[in-house]
């Protein structure tokens, strides 16, 4: 089977620090050596890629004086210049250096917390200045361990307070710049605030600026809790709210394994291409995996080509599901465009619904046809069709 070639077309995008993960992990050091910035970005190029993105820290060293940050970041700028990639999105390390032991946003200690929100300052004028459209956060440091350790409900409003000052910082810049939260259940903390989309979703609207603030999910974060996470962009799509998305591979409930996109679970990397390529997100593609750590230089691009290869293959077999006559039959036997007609007709009234007949031993005996879509998009799923 032929896949077309990735091109800037297709909005794929990587952060610096998955092709440059060293593979370091808590049981063993690195099995790889630093990847300068610059090779990533012309590395990126050559496969097809649209933009990159980073936390400040892939850039400079954490505390790099003024003159190395500078030069880093020029160095990179060239990159961009010669290979045409763009920066939809950076965000912030809040997380590697120990002062982020108890979090950025919500760290107990106050020094901490103005500490992060200054470090976060100085990456969005940066952000800005390289075109940034998104400015994502996650908040792996912001949790506990010990539930005596941290009120929750005083937790958020620092939360809260932190992200309602940096837009109000964007807006008084007048950076066209939008937020997004990315959660995670666990891992590094024990239990990570806002972890699902759906708290973040519910915390976004408690915001002042909710209106620039969004959500990240990422495949293996919401499949980390269990949870069905097309089903979790559907949401986020349905508030307005998908601002960005990471993709990745993930096997179930476990730590966050950051596999290449479609090397987790296969049928729900289908059914997120299906509703990503025709939901109407316009945002990258970006690919948060990290190479395993038995690669080495080589590998590490093999697996960036991989995410994108996988990706068109999926769009083409959702394409052809979408195409496929007997899977149009199928939807329809199972009713599946009556779930867009209103329930209640305009105006209609209590009284005038409860005047309807309706048999539900009739409707309780009719089967939905289910099976049959599923074993259709499974067939697509494997090229059978």
């Amino acid at each position: 089977m032929t896949t077309p070639r990735p091109t800037p077309e297709d909005r794929f995008s990587f952060g610096l620090w998955t092709v440059g993960w060293q593979a370091r992990d808590p049981f063993g050091d690195a099995t790889r050596a630093p990847l300068d910035p610059v090779e990533a970005v012309h590395r990126l190029a050559e496969l097809g890629a649209y933009g990159v993105t980073f936390h400040d820290d892939d850039l400079f060293p954490f505390g790099a004086p003024a003159p190395v940050r500078d030069k880093r970041v020029a160095a990179f700028r060239a990159a961009l210049d010669a290979t045409g990639l763009v920066v939809p999105m950076a965000t912030t390390n809040l997380f590697t250096h120990p002062v982020f032991k108890d979090g950025g946003f919500t760290a107990n200690d106050r020094g901490v917390r103005r500490f992060a929100l200054r470090k976060i300052l100085r990456n969005i004028d940066l952000a800005a200045e390289l075109g940034a459209r998104t400015y994502v956060f996650w908040g792996g440091r912001e949790g506990s361990e010990s539930d005596a350790a941290k009120d929750v409900r005083v937790a958020l409003d620092r939360y809260k307070e932190g992200l309602d000052f940096l837009c109000g910082y964007v807006r008084e810049q007048g950076y066209d710049l939008r937020f997004a939260l990315e959660p995670k259940p666990n891992e590094p903390r024990g239990d990570i605030l806002l972890p699902t989309v759906g708290h973040a979703l519910a915390f976004i609207e408690r915001l002042e600026h909710a209106e620039m603030v969004g959500v990240n999910p990422e495949v293996g974060h919401e499949q980390m809790a269990g949870l069905n996470v097309t089903h979790g962009v559907a949401q986020a799509l349905w508030s307005g709210k998908l601002f960005h998305i990471d993709l990745n591979g993930q096997h179930g409930p476990r730590y966050d394994q950051d596999l290449v996109f479609g090397h987790g679970d296969l049928k729900s990397a289908f059914f997120l291409v299906d509703l990503l390529e025709h939901g109407g997100y316009q945002g990258p593609r970006h690919f948060d995996y990290k190479p395993l750590r038995t690669e080495d230089a080589d590998g590490v691009w093999v697996s960036a080509a991989a995410n994108m290869r996988t990706y068109l293959l999926l769009r083409e077999r959702a394409r052809a599901f979408r195409a496929d006559p007997e899977v149009r039959a199928a939807l329809a036997a199972a009713g599946a465009a009556d779930l867009a007609r209103p329930t209640l007709e305009p105006g209609e009234t209590a009284a005038q619904l409860a005047l309807e007949e309706f048999d539900p031993d009739a409707a309780a005996a009719r089967g939905c046809g289910y099976e049959r879509l599923d074993q259709l998009a499974i067939e697509h799923l494997l090229g059978a069709r």
